[in-house]
């Protein structure tokens, strides 16, 4: 792949991996996985991404903006962006502030940033983005990423039988009464919006990640 000089980055410089060595590596917050590969001067010299789309965004005095957005190979983060369609043209790399990091600290899950899927409300509640899998041998959360958590349930989920299944199994996993917990329509019918009370946003993370059957 050409050398293309990077516009930015979030982070700052990993060291070389010894004395010797020019390169270096940027590791994806969320998962440790490594996202690209600079040279000294930061020319890239390996992107580990896959493609999410093209995305317009509506900039100042009605200025649009294109973003060609590359996601985390290994948990479908967003993490960087650039503005032509063609890679090997595009004269920059855009990271996302806050996606990467210099140093593979995060290869403990538990050590890791909340995922977006979960985020921290106002008055304490929580709100889980939820993917159901219906139809299955049983109840289980088989993923954990950036974008939902995956659980599947054995009743069909296109007429709302799945949400007391749903419920009941997230109150074992999460250690709390269905009266804490309230579970809202997502995007579509197997997409679920669950309100959690009385944990925090990293409390919630971590007993999902400990349920977590792949």
């Amino acid at each position: 792949m050409p050398k293309r000089t990077t516009h930015t980055y979030s982070s700052e410089d990993a060291l070389p991996e010894g004395p010797e060595s020019d390169l270096f590596v940027y590791y994806c917050k969320h998962c440790a996985s490594h996202v690209l590969i600079t040279d000294k001067a930061k020319h890239l010299s390996r992107l580990n991404v896959k493609e999410a789309g093209k995305v317009m965004l509506k900039r100042g005095e009605g200025k649009l903006e294109k973003q060609f957005r590359m996601s985390c190979v290994g948990c479908d983060l967003f993490v960087c962006y650039r503005s032509e369609e063609d890679l090997e043209v595009a004269p920059f790399i855009y990271v996302i502030d806050g996606a990467l990091s210099s140093v593979a600290a995060e290869t403990n899950p538990h050590d890791a940033p909340v995922p977006p899927c979960i985020t921290q409300l106002e008055g304490g509640l929580v709100q889980v983005a939820i993917e159901v899998e219906d139809r299955a041998q049983r109840s289980a959360i088989t993923r954990v990423n950036a974008d939902d958590v995956r659980v599947t349930v054995a009743a069909l989920a296109a007429r709302g039988e799945a949400n007391s299944e749903l419920l009941e199994f997230m109150g074992k996993v999460l250690g709390l009464r269905l009266t804490q917990m309230t579970l809202q329509r997502g995007w579509n019918n197997k997409s679920k919006l669950l309100i959690v009370e009385d944990l925090s946003a990293r409390q919630v993370y971590e007993k999902l990640l400990e349920a977590v059957q792949p």
